[in-house]
């Protein structure tokens, strides 16, 4: 039975054991939250974290009758439980998840990395590079042309021309991220297999390594814009260089400490990927260098230079549906919804201009590249949701310009906020209709690798 049957099959007794329970596990933790003070310290944090586990769990149980993914589901239940409704969760709790978050992004990364074949780019080569050139280009040019229009309505309505123009180029730059995570949590769901598939991941893994190339050099071309004394300078771009070699070479450190240990050890591989998880993004992040390209590149060595990746994506499983409920349940108790209703006028425009733009430039890119049907149909079904990649490019973009920090990062949020709510639907959509879901369980040629 597929994925997609056994979904189909759950009855209407089950489902509604799951809705007493959802309202069980929301009743006993708001009784608890009334009549006993917030627990800020490690007892609080457990206990916030188990919390969305399980209704995040539930949520996406009793959505998916609807047709609605998994991903949504975990999102509802961070908002519902987070500060600005239920308050079921606070801040001081969901910071104190930043670990937890860390080690989340980083499997969903490597994991990323497995999926990346090398004949998977060759199949794929024609496609990703006219999808690139188009994608990357006309949905930053479109953005900032956006941006400049809606100038007004925005915070920056007071700067001087020229930089609002920075500000516009680094919201281009910004708007042409993709989310990793989002893709490899609609694969882990639907588990399908096809053209569509082949080509959204392999598009979207390359598409962040792109964007980290393209705001590192926007940054370095818009600084003059914000200090009339300042000159073009190369210090981003060394500090670029330093940053994609360091953590290439890295991950192929990683890549192959990890192909020896499978080979010759193989036990504890769970915990192993644990520590990986933490203590290495940890160190990553002290060295400024990206952990989310080196985790990707230590995936791709396993997958692609050794024969350990079926043990690495097997070991990867297990972390199974709990990666992703921590990474969307805390991304969706993180949403500010005072905050989106603020802005959300200006930013739902700005987003509209992005859908509108990818959309195009995945049928033009379809074409020029002769893809198949279901490409030119739903190959952009894929290119709409932000997460994680997104919010990690704004804060490097805070730090290097702080005049603009805290109103850019604003704005940032709340694109990312409704990108990553309706992002996972539409890709949904396109493998249901391209008739891909569920098409991976029948496959034996590996374990299923997108079921992080």
């Amino acid at each position: 039975m597929s994925a997609l049957e056994a979904t189909q099959s759950k009855s209407a007794s089950a489902r509604l054991v799951q809705a007493a329970a959802l309202v069980v596990t929301f009743g006993l933790l708001l009784t608890a939250t009334r009549l006993a003070p917030a627990e800020a310290g490690v007892v609080g944090t457990v206990a916030g974290l188990g919390f969305l586990l399980l209704a995040g769990t539930l949520t996406s149980e009793l959505i998916e009758a609807l047709g609605i993914p998994h991903l949504t589901g975990y999102l509802l239940a961070g908002v519902l439980a987070g500060p600005d409704v239920l308050a079921l969760i606070d801040r001081a709790t969901l910071a104190q998840l930043g670990p937890v978050n860390t080690l989340a992004l980083s499997l969903i990364a490597l994991a990323g990395g497995a999926e990346l074949h090398i004949e998977l780019l060759r199949s794929t080569a024609r496609s990703l590079a006219w999808a690139s050139l188009l994608q990357h280009s006309l949905v930053m040019m479109a953005s900032v042309a956006a941006f400049i229009a809606l100038a007004p309505f925005t915070p920056f309505a007071d700067l001087r021309p020229a930089s609002l123009w920075g500000v516009a180029l680094l919201w281009g730059a910004v708007a042409a991220t993709r989310s990793p995570a989002a893709l490899l949590g609609i694969i882990s769901q639907l588990r399908p297999k096809g053209p569509l598939t082949t080509f959204s991941i392999a598009f979207v893994m390359l598409s962040d390594l792109l964007c980290i190339v393209i705001v590192a050099f926007t940054m370095a071309l818009v600084r003059p814009l914000f200090d009339a004394s300042a000159i073009f300078s190369f210090n981003d771009i060394r500090q670029l260089v330093r940053e994609l070699v360091g953590s290439v070479a890295l991950g192929g450190a990683v890549g192959l400490a990890l192909s020896i240990y499978l080979k010759l050890f193989g036990k504890n591989r769970l915990l192993v990927l644990l520590a990986l998880g933490v203590g290495l993004a940890e160190l990553l992040r002290y060295i400024q260098f990206d952990a989310l390209l080196a985790f990707l590149v230590a995936g791709f060595f396993v997958r692609n230079f050794s024969e350990q990746g079926p043990k690495l994506l097997e070991a990867v499983q297990r972390t199974g549906v709990i990666v992703f409920v921590i990474f969307f349940a805390v991304a969706g108790a993180k949403i500010e919804l005072a905050l989106l209703a603020k802005v959300g006028g200006v930013v739902l425009a700005l987003c509209a201009v992005r859908f509108a733009t990818t959309l195009l430039a995945a049928r033009a890119s379809s074409k020029l590249a002769a893809d198949e049907p279901v490409l030119r149909r739903w190959g952009w079904s894929a290119l709409i949701s932000q997460a994680g990649f997104t919010l990690g490019i704004t804060m490097v973009v805070a730090r290097a310009f702080p005049s603009i920090a805290d109103a850019f990062t604003t704005l940032a949020i709340a694109a990312v906020a409704i990108n990553e709510t309706i992002g996972p639907v539409l890709f949904k959509i396109g493998l249901d209709r391209a008739g891909e879901s569920g098409a991976g369980d029948a496959s034996s040629e590996r374990p299923p690798s997108s079921a992080l």
